[in-house]
């Protein structure tokens, strides 16, 4: 059985234990990695002064927008490959998948232009403070020209991991991820470059993960062909896209809009506070992005099997993929929580008060966060099915529809708690939410099934 064959029948027949380990343990794994990229800089950066750590929590909203655009054509595309996949309408994914391609690439060029010339505002905006400016802007118009290889990176992750290549995703974050831990120190302290030597480091680190995907491009060892000839910009093409995707691109906008606020909150308790929750942000973001790495894999089978009308399979991989991902979060959030203070000392050079908002921001999200891998399988359920909608909402109750109104209104009663636990508290509420969809979305595929075993019934008799 050729490789190709073997993507097929991993999506589409293998147990599902096998399958989700076979697609989401690698993925996980080179998410868990590339999730190192933030920690990496953050604990380098970090010994540097609070003023540094305080510029590189402010640029990190934009490295969100940056992954948002090949989230908008990857995770889009990636939906629907899935499901063209399953009903076995190769040439269409071969047009998808290059249409989604070259177009990120563009679009994160207009992006990356826009913000250069704009750097300044962006980054007062986002909540740099005077001290904090020129670190955030040595480090961001370094990082923010070098994205376009992390656009590329996204949009690749997501096509290559729907046609269940997870391992190249994996080989790709973990060359890149690796690099990365190793010429941050070197440019950041033996060559004296400070928060630009982490940019740098991140840079080249981003660029050798491009190689990898050019390479697995060019030995064509993917499902899809990726030719200009083959974009295809017609309606029918771009709605499937932008259904998911831009649903996606919004949630990652959330995101970006959630450490805004927060910053913009914390501004006013100095440097520290910024500098402290920006540290929390990187640390529950390393749990987030496990998860999100596990899921990826899930998602490619959930599409399928809904493409393929399998129902049975895809209430199992739901099931399965639940309890596992609950598993991780409760023990992550625990971890987090018990030892909220060692890991936030690891940020800083010795400021007390960092530590002491950091600490006591972790504790809470630490605790939150088990709820965490519920609520996101649910959310991805949705936009793998190509319901745009209502993963669109589920996907931005966490950090828009419930954490905006939260973070806005509880620090002018609470003070500096107020911050500290509005992630919580949107935490809580995202996933009272998703109960409620996700029983509403079951007793919608029970009765697909049905349909379908009545019509199967139907012409067996006709037979």
């Amino acid at each position: 059985m050729d490789s190709q064959n073997k993507k097929m029948e991993l999506l589409g027949n293998a147990p599902i234990p096998k399958a989700l380990l076979a697609m989401g343990l690698p993925t996980m794994i080179g998410m868990m990695i590339n999730a190192l990229y933030n920690l990496v800089d953050a604990y380098f950066v970090g010994g540097l002064g609070t003023s540094q750590m305080g510029a590189i929590s402010v640029a990190f909203p934009l490295g969100q927008v940056v992954v948002g655009l090949g989230l908008l054509f990857g995770n889009g595309a990636a939906s629907y490959l899935s499901r063209l996949l399953g009903r076995g309408e190769k040439e269409t994914a071969n047009r998808v998948a290059s249409t989604a391609l070259y177009s990120s690439v563009f679009a994160g060029i207009v992006m990356i232009l826009f913000t250069i010339i704009f750097l300044k505002p962006i980054l007062r905006v986002l909540g740099a403070t005077e001290s904090i400016l020129p670190y955030s802007m040595t480090y961001s118009s370094i990082f923010i020209i070098g994205s376009i290889f992390n656009v590329f990176n996204v949009t690749m992750n997501n096509i290559v991991t729907s046609e269940g290549a997870a391992k190249t995703t994996m080989c790709a974050l973990l060359i890149g991820a690796v690099l990365n831990m190793v010429l941050d120190p070197v440019f950041v302290y033996t060559l004296h470059l400070g928060v630009a030597g982490s940019a740098i480091a991140t840079v080249i680190s981003q660029f050798v993960s491009t190689l990898v995907y050019l390479a697995y491009i060019f030995r064509k060892k993917s499902v899809f062909s990726f030719r200009i000839s083959k974009c295809c910009f017609s309606k029918s093409i771009l709605s499937e896209i932008f259904k998911i995707g831009v649903p996606t691109l919004i949630f990652q906008l959330l995101t970006s809009l959630s450490i805004v606020l927060v910053n913009a909150q914390a501004k006013s308790y100095g440097d520290s506070a910024i500098a402290g929750m920006g540290s929390v942000t990187r640390i529950i973001a390393m749990g987030s992005l496990i998860v999100f790495g596990f899921i990826k894999g899930f998602q490619p089978i959930a599409g399928y099997s809904y493409g393929a009308k399998k129902f049975d399979r895809l209430h199992e991989a739901t099931k399965v993929s639940a309890i596992w991902s609950t598993v991780f979060c409760v023990v992550f959030g625990l971890v987090m929580a018990l030892f909220s203070t060692a890991v936030v000392s690891q940020f800083t050079k010795g400021d007390t008060e960092m530590i002491r908002i950091g600490q006591n921001a972790l504790l809470a999200s630490g605790i939150s966060f088990m709820l965490f891998g519920f609520s996101t399988v649910y959310s991805s359920l949705f936009l793998a099915l190509g319901k745009g909608k209502e993963g669109f909402f589920l996907g931005a109750c966490r950090q828009g529809i419930c954490f905006v109104p939260v973070i806005l209104l509880l620090p002018t009663v609470w003070g500096i708690n107020g911050i500290l636990y509005a992630q919580p508290i949107a935490d809580v509420l995202s996933a009272i939410i998703t109960v409620f969809m996700a029983m509403r979305l079951h007793k919608e595929l029970v009765h697909a099934k049905s349909s379908m075993d009545t019509q199967y019934r139907e012409i067996t008799k006709a037979d």
